[in-house]
């Protein structure tokens, strides 16, 4: 569920065992964390459709494009390219050729992560709502008539 390792460490330095060397120790501390987790997977078993229609959608924006675009502002300004710690590499074109390459990243997830994957995974999640219940006996069983 959403990336919660972060979470596991927060709560192992809260309980005081994030530098425990035994790793049945931290695991045990976990359970508090893992149990309500489990807990919602049970009651929401639809959380794949849900995980994949806010990855499509946010995902995209935050890992590929935002920080192609930073880089891209970053080093616009000729001072901020001569005095850069690393260039970027003659096979790339230099800073033209990452330039265009961010470009092509952007446009390239702008369409098929943001625009296809958001439009597929939002079909497939409108698809399986009405197979959709809380503590579900069958899931996704055909409907009946």
């Amino acid at each position: 569920m959403f990336v919660t390792t972060p979470l596991y460490f927060v709560w192992e330095k809260l309980v005081g065992v994030h530098e425990a060397r035994s790793v049945a120790l931290r695991a045990a501390a976990r359970l508090p964390v893992v149990l309500p987790i489990w807990f919602l997977a049970i009651i929401f078993p639809f959380f794949g459709p849900i995980n994949s229609t806010v990855g499509s959608l946010l995902v995209s924006f935050t890992v590929y494009i935002i920080p192609a675009l930073a880089h891209m502002a970053t080093f616009a300004p000729a001072a901020a390219r001569e005095n850069a710690v690393e260039r970027p590499p003659r096979g790339l074109g230099g800073w033209p050729g990452m330039y265009a390459a961010n470009c092509f990243v952007v446009a390239w997830v702008l369409v098929v992560g943001f625009g296809f994957g958001g439009w597929a995974s939002t079909v497939n999640f409108v698809r399986q709502v009405d197979t959709f219940g809380l503590f579900t006996k069958c899931y996704q069983c055909p409907p009946k008539h």
